[in-house]
């Protein structure tokens, strides 16, 4: 993809003029068949006044705005749908990260939305319109990077796009690529398209898992979206996929490649009826264990002995789920982190695939990962406390009070909050109750991408892990989760206002 630099002058200008302003309803902004595909990225119709909207508003003035065009009934999905178009037609997807979280977090504030109270639905999804402004400036700040059009006399005929689409990502092939996945999605079925990409998000660990975080977010805000607006999204993300350091992967032995190249003649010795084993929670224990210690190469060897054994995948799961849980708890930070949001991106794609062998690699590649997060949050992510063996604290107060109780520790001692989570969801038995708060203090006092994608990803996987020890992985989650301290943030308090107006 080539950089267009297209929007600074217009955005200087809107700015110091408040030409847009005045835009007034989006049914007063007629569009031309050409215009519809705006600098040449082809969008529907449809959205294209809406895109133009978000796109050109300025910051200070957007939510307002947005929040009238609501109240005049237009709907969630058209501003979602128009929020995620405009990250991914004006924000560089590289790295897949920083300032794209803009993009990576839509469908982390869309499951926060749809799971808030109706006063609340539209505070996450204000949030992420806000994110896109502040990551809009500095894209225009280091270079104004703007999707370019297709080339369109590359695009494959839709009989040979798949195989094209394959060759050029096989050989790390940018360009190829961009013209390939447009063949794609133009022709090709949905579920054959994210088949692919499962595989090429999961191939190595450039970007700390988030190529892995942007396939499984992006196909799930395509879900809700429709897939008349796939081409943008789907030419952003292999663009994404791409990306690496100095010299083709394909034609060097990258420490981030070592993995998948491993696991590709790995996956071949796994028992044939994998998937029909039994639930074993030695087996769960046994692999944390390796998670503490193993290299990423011992991790995936682990796991095939533990299938060929008879084990469920369901109770390695567990385990990547309270490994990486574990790892948060002893080390907080962005690394660690990033282990929970990839293990739940990678376990999506793995529920919904429906390829054999793609499901053994990202299970596999899902335990490499968790060694080499390990290996980046660095010292002390071997210390320290153990998911299996926390210790409960007893709640003082009780009933809305003991959740008032523990949302306050967690502001004051993250440690201290985990023990009493533990013990609050083992004697109440109200883990809804508790994610329900946890959201409440997401929209209210979360001010960065981190909080929203981490705080989805956590509170949808609590019933991923089997009953047994979903209480453990909740409790592990309150090292990262917002507490009750501190004030409402501004950002909150404008959202609320511009409803009120």
């Amino acid at each position: 993809m080539n950089v267009l630099t297209t929007r600074r002058g217009f955005l200087g200008k809107a700015a110091g003029a408040g030409a847009l302003l005045c835009l007034g309803d989006l049914d007063f902004l007629p569009v031309s068949a050409a215009e519809a595909q705006i600098k040449g990225v082809r969008l529907d119709p449809e959205i294209v006044p809406l895109v133009r909207f978000i796109e050109e508003t300025p910051r200070s003035r957007l939510l307002e705005e947005m929040a009238g065009k609501v109240r005049r009934g237009l709907s969630y999905r058209e501003v979602v749908t128009a929020l995620m178009l405009a990250g991914v037609r004006n924000i560089q997807p590289r790295p897949v990260g920083f300032k794209f979280h803009a993009v990576l977090v839509v469908n982390s504030a869309r499951i926060a939305s749809l799971s808030a109270p109706d006063s609340d639905r539209w505070l996450p999804i204000f949030w992420a319109l806000d994110q896109y402004k502040n990551s809009e400036a500095r894209d225009v700040q280091e270079g104004n990077w703007t999707m370019a059009p297709v080339d369109e006399k590359s695009v494959p005929p839709s009989h040979q796009a798949k195989q094209a689409f394959i060759e050029a990502m096989d050989n790390w092939d940018e360009a190829a690529a961009d013209a390939a996945v447009a063949g794609l999605a133009r022709s090709s079925g949905a579920n054959e398209i994210f088949e692919l990409f499962c595989r090429y998000g999961a191939r190595d660990f450039r970007d700390i898992g988030h190529k892995a975080i942007y396939v499984a977010n992006s196909w799930r805000t395509l879900q809700m979206m429709g897939w008349q607006h796939a081409e943008p999204v789907l030419r952003s993300l292999a663009y994404a996929l791409l990306e690496h350091e100095e010299g083709n992967p394909a034609k060097r032995d990258a420490a981030p490649d070592r993995p998948w190249r491993r696991n590709v003649e790995l996956a071949k010795r796994i028992r044939a009826d994998w998937t029909a084993g039994k639930a074993d929670a030695g087996a769960t224990k046994e692999l944390l264990e390796t998670w503490r210690k193993a290299s990423d190469a011992e991790a995936s060897q682990q796991v095939v002995e533990v299938l060929n054994r008879g084990v469920a995948p369901q109770s390695v799961w567990d385990a990547l789920f309270e490994g990486a849980g574990e790892l948060l708890m002893r080390k907080p930070g962005i690394a660690t982190l990033h282990a929970v949001t990839t293990t739940n991106a990678l376990h999506y794609a793995w529920q919904h695939s429906a390829n054999d062998e793609t499901r053994r690699m990202l299970l596999l590649q899902n335990a490499a990962f968790l060694p080499l997060f390990r290996g980046r949050a660095g010292a002390g992510a071997d210390q320290g406390g153990q998911v299996d063996t926390l210790e409960p604290l007893a709640v003082k107060e009780s009933g809305t009070g003991a959740l008032e109780e523990i949302f306050a520790d967690i502001s004051r001692n993250r440690t201290t909050a985990s023990r009493k989570a533990l013990a609050f969801l083992g004697q109440t038995g109200q883990a809804k109750e508790f994610i329900d708060a946890a959201r409440r203090y997401l929209f209210l006092r979360g001010n960065d991408s981190h909080d929203y994608k981490f705080s989805s990803a956590v509170l949808e996987d609590y019933y991923h892990v089997s009953p047994v020890m979903r209480d453990r992985f909740l409790a592990a989650s309150t090292f990262y989760l917002r507490g009750s301290g501190g004030q409402e943030t501004q950002l909150a308090q404008r959202i609320r206002a511009a409803f009120n107006t």
